[in-house]
């Protein structure tokens, strides 16, 4: 049994894990749990009710081991799932996320913001929205990022491929001259030193790991759930896919050794 006061985060994958870096950046006394899916992964070739259905299916697993805060730490998840996850489960706070359109347009210097997410992210009604909301007046270049989950779960962070995948991705960026790029999927925060790379300096990478986390703070606090606690919190991790190959990318993503599990 995990502990019970644990904050449960889960994935499509990987991906995930780059918030929950800054979620135990920021809380580095409490508990985490975290579940990758990746027999099922990228989720981004899945449809909306396959997603769901994991979603509701890993937080079922979650709760039932005493999860006392969710974070559905995938951006595609988020958009298939998050609504439909707060409604069957009213009791516990769960947070999600969103392409960081918000701050985006908020930095840009020249008005062309680019946001690099999910076929399914980009389709989605909650980025619609966003767009109307807070990008009214500022032109955004829309890419998906096809190939580029499947690079970060192989552990292909800096390969002359992967430079060379990105160079090809990412051209409709350099031609439209966008100053400020979202990074719209909890993937590609993996990559952010790769892309950097392909954009140059003068293009600001924005993802909204340290946003969520922060969230994550504040909620623990509004519901008393936050840990008393002053050791360090401890770590547990389930794929649904070869935990025995998966380990060492994980390891690599994280930078420490990890004990990962296997739970369908």
């Amino acid at each position: 049994m995990l502990n019970p006061h644990a904050i449960g985060m889960f994935d499509s994958g990987m991906g995930g894990l780059s918030v929950l870096r800054e979620v135990r950046r920021l809380l580095p006394h409490e508990n985490l749990v975290y579940y990758a899916d990746n027999a099922h992964c990228p989720y981004g070739s899945q449809t909306e009710a396959f997603v769901r259905r994991r979603a509701l299916h890993i937080t079922d697993l979650l709760l039932h081991q005493g999860a006392k805060l969710l974070v559905v730490a995938c951006n595609t998840a988020s958009i298939a799932a998050l609504d439909h996850l707060r409604d069957v489960y009213p009791a516990i706070p769960i947070v999600g996320m969103e392409p960081a359109v918000k701050p985006a347009a908020a930095a840009t210097r020249n008005r062309r913001i680019g946001v690099l997410a999910t076929t399914v992210t980009l389709h989605g009604d909650r980025f619609s929205s966003l767009l109307r909301r807070y990008a009214q007046d500022v032109e955004v270049v829309t890419l998906p990022g096809i190939g580029l989950v499947e690079r970060v779960e192989a552990g292909l962070l800096d390969t002359p491929e992967t430079l060379d995948q990105l160079r090809e991705l990412l051209t409709p960026f350099r031609e439209a001259d966008v100053d400020t790029v979202v990074l719209g999927s909890t993937h590609y925060p993996f990559l952010r030193p790769a892309i950097a790379q392909v954009l140059g300096p003068d293009v600001t990478l924005i993802d909204t790991g340290a946003a969520v986390a922060r969230r994550v703070n504040y909620l623990l606090q509004k519901h008393d759930l936050a840990t008393l606690s002053t050791t360090p919190g401890g770590e547990v991790y389930y794929t649904s896919g070869d935990a025995d190959a998966l380990a060492p990318v994980m390891a690599r993503l994280l930078g420490r050794p990890v004990a990962l599990k296997h739970h369908g």
